[in-house]
C-alpha cells in the first residue's frame, strides 16, 4: 500500500462474496429511505444467488445505511438576520379555563428576538388577523415577511409542492404591507424561533408542578400572565445577542413613542378600535383596532 501511494494505516479492501450484490443492496436501501431491515435484504439477495451468511448481510446493510444517511444529513448554518425583515408566528396549546381549551398565539421577531404571546380561544382567520394586528401594534411597525406553518388560515392546498395561499390571509397581509410565507410541511425546524417561543411560553404559562403556577379562573388572568411574560422576556438580556430584545434597535418609533425599540421595516398609524370599517381587513373587521401602514413616511423615523 505504501508503494501504491496510499496511507499505510488504511486497510486493504479484500474481495467479498457480497460485493457482487452491493448495487442491489444500495438500491433497496435508497428505495426504502434507509428503513429496510437487513433480514429482508438477505432474503432478496439469497434468491439472487448469494451464498454467504446473514451476519455478512447485516454488516453490509449497516454500512450502506450509514452512507445513505451521510449523504442526506441536514446541514445547519447560522441564520444571520436583518433588522425588520422576518417575523415568525405559531400556535401552542394553552391552559384549560372553565372546561374550555385555550390557545397561545406566539410571535417572534428574528433580529431583536422580541416575543409576543397572546391567548386566544380559537385559530380562525378573524382571530389570526386580530393577533397579527395586535402584534404589529406592539412592535410599532410591520416586518417585510411573516413566516408561519401551513395552517388552513395560511395555506389551503399544495400543488406540485407549491403552497396555495388562503386568499383572505393574502388580503390581510396586503392591507398591512407585508408578505406571508410558509415553511415546508412537517418541518418545524425551518421556523425554530417561534417554536422556541411556544416551548418557553408553555413552560412558564401553563400550570405545572415545575413552575408552581395555579389554575386560571378567568381568561383575563391568562391575558395578564401573558403580558407579564412578554415584559419579562423582552426586558432581560438575551443569551445569544447579549442585549435586551425590547431595546435592540437604536431609535424609537416616531409613530408610537411608547412602543418597544425593536427592528421593524414600516411604521404604523394607530386608530381606536372600530374606527376602520369592516372591509379594511378583507371583510372580517379589526377585533383589537387596526393599524394602517404608513407607506409614505420613508425610513427616516423608523428603527433598524
Amino acid at each position: 500500500m505504501r508503494a501504491a501511494g496510499q496511507p499505510p494505516d488504511r486497510r486493504r479492501h479484500r474481495a467479498r462474496a457480497i460485493d457482487d450484490f452491493l448495487p442491489k443492496i444500495e438500491e433497496l436501501v435508497v428505495r426504502s429511505q434507509g428503513k429496510v431491515r437487513a433480514d429482508v435484504i438477505h432474503e432478496r439477495i439469497v434468491a439472487l444467488g448469494f451464498t454467504g451468511g446473514e451476519r455478512t448481510t447485516r454488516r453490509t446493510v449497516a454500512e450502506a445505511k450509514a452512507q445513505f444517511r451521510a449523504g442526506r444529513r441536514r446541514v445547519y448554518r447560522p441564520w444571520v438576520t436583518e433588522p425588520g425583515l422576518w417575523l415568525q408566528y405559531d400556535f401552542g396549546d394553552g391552559p384549560t379555563i372553565s372546561g374550555r381549551k385555550t390557545t397561545l398565539f406566539c410571535a417572534w421577531l428574528a433580529w431583536s428576538r422580541f416575543r409576543v404571546v397572546i391567548p386566544i380561544w380559537d385559530k380562525t382567520l378573524p382571530t389570526v388577523a386580530a393577533c397579527l394586528d395586535a402584534t404589529f401594534r406592539r412592535l410599532g411597525g410591520v416586518p417585510v415577511y411573516v413566516l408561519t406553518d401551513n395552517e388552513k388560515t395560511a395555506t389551503i392546498d399544495h400543488v406540485a409542492g407549491i403552497a396555495v395561499r388562503n386568499p383572505e390571509i393574502v388580503e390581510v397581509a396586503r392591507h398591512y404591507g407585508t408578505t406571508l410565507r410558509t415553511c415546508l410541511p412537517a418541518d418545524p425546524e425551518s421556523k425554530g424561533g417561534s417554536e422556541a417561543t411556544v416551548r418557553i411560553a408553555k413552560a412558564d404559562l401553563l400550570p405545572k408542578e415545575v413552575n408552581l403556577r395555579e389554575q386560571y379562573h378567568s381568561f383575563g388572568e391568562l391575558e395578564s400572565a401573558c403580558r407579564q411574560f412578554c415584559t419579562d422576556v423582552n426586558t432581560r438580556v438575551h443569551s445569544s445577542t447579549r442585549r435586551r430584545p425590547g431595546r435592540a434597535a437604536g431609535r424609537r418609533v416616531a409613530a408610537a413613542a411608547s412602543a418597544a425599540e425593536i427592528s421593524v421595516h414600516r411604521g404604523v398609524r394607530h386608530y381606536p378600535a372600530g374606527e376602520l370599517g369592516v372591509d379594511d381587513l378583507g371583510g372580517r373587521g379589526a377585533v383589537f383596532g387596526a393599524a394602517h401602514v404608513d407607506r409614505h413616511s420613508g425610513l427616516g423615523p423608523l428603527p433598524w
